[in-house]
Parts: C-alpha cells; sequence; structure tokens
C-alpha cells in the first residue's frame, strides 16, 4: 500500500495516513506539508491542510511543521454517525489533548470508553490505541486535538513537590 500512495496511484484514508505517519514515528502533518521556519507563522484558512475521509470525516491541520518538532494541532469533524476507526499507539512518552467544541464524542482508549460533550476536555498518554466516534445520528461532532508525538519520557515525569506550591483551594478531580 505505501508503494502505491508513494507513486500516486492510491489516495490513504485518514486512517492510513496516520498509519504510514506512526510506522515513520512522525505526524500526519508532516506527511502533507513542508517545514516553515520562522518565530511567527500565519496559516490562513484556504492554506490549511485538509484530509477527508470518504466514511464521513474530516481533519484540518492548524499548526505548521516547524524544524525538528513534533506537535501536531487539528480540528476534526466528525459527521452524525461515524467512527473513524482505531489509531495505533504513538511513540511511548507522547501526549495527546482533545476538548469538545461541538456535539458528542465517543473517546475508547485501549478499550475503555469515555464519553465527552461539548466543552469537555480530556487529556492521555498517546501510546495507546485511541478510537474517535460520533455517537449522535443526527449532529455532527467538532473537537480539537493536540498532540507531541516526539516521545520524550522523561519530560513527563511529575513534580508533585513543585506542584504542591502551586496549590488552590479547589480540589482537583483526581483528589475528590
Amino acid at each position: 500500500m505505501l508503494s502505491a500512495v508513494e507513486r500516486g496511484e492510491k489516495a490513504p484514508s485518514v486512517l492510513i495516513l496516520d498509519q504510514i505517519a506512526t510506522g515513520l514515528g512522525t505526524s500526519m502533518a508532516r506527511l502533507l506539508a513542508s517545514e516553515r521556519e520562522g518565530r511567527i507563522v500565519v496559516i490562513r484558512a484556504a492554506e490549511q491542510d485538509r484530509a477527508v475521509d470518504p466514511s464521513g470525516w474530516e481533519r484540518r491541520i492548524l499548526s505548521p511543521v516547524l524544524p525538528k518538532v513534533e506537535f501536531e494541532f487539528m480540528r476534526t469533524t466528525l459527521f452524525p454517525g461515524v467512527n473513524a476507526g482505531a489509531f495505533l499507539p504513538h511513540n511511548p512518552g507522547s501526549r495527546e489533548y482533545v476538548a469538545v467544541e461541538r456535539g458528542t464524542l465517543r473517546l475508547t482508549l485501549d478499550g475503555k470508553v469515555y464519553l465527552l460533550k461539548k466543552g469537555d476536555s480530556i487529556y492521555y498518554a498517546g501510546d495507546c490505541i485511541h478510537e474517535f466516534e460520533n455517537p449522535d445520528r443526527r449532529n455532527r461532532c467538532e473537537y480539537y486535538l493536540a498532540m507531541d508525538v516526539t516521545g520524550h519520557p522523561e519530560h513527563l515525569r511529575h513534580r508533585p513537590a513543585a506542584a504542591a506550591k502551586y496549590k488552590s483551594g479547589r480540589k482537583s478531580r483526581a483528589t475528590e
């Protein structure tokens, strides 16, 4: 399949593009766009790369591809009842953040389901199988996804002593 894509004989689905990127240890954005340099990079709406999947969903890449940076910020639209499929784990130490802007998202992480609604957000380690689905049969789901697929485990260590310095009067969900 990869050689057919390289020769331009086949147009890969978004899921296949992601599998190719994951296999190469990079982001889908890096496969679609050239690197840009500069302290400020503006990407107009008409210039943003879009990956449209025939099954009924679209991913718009909002972040530039920068040298030595494996970060991707995107906006995804899942049409009613669409399951985008299962995405392979990224490098150990990779991170993903999701924020739902509209509708309902069923996010499955290594078999565990999280139902997220408008305004909800979630963080998870990207080195798991993750699946995105719109369970609503009438309305679309739109969400933002930010991911760092670099995989630097040493950057993921939590420092409880530093966190204690900034403790507020509010309880976090983790301590309730």
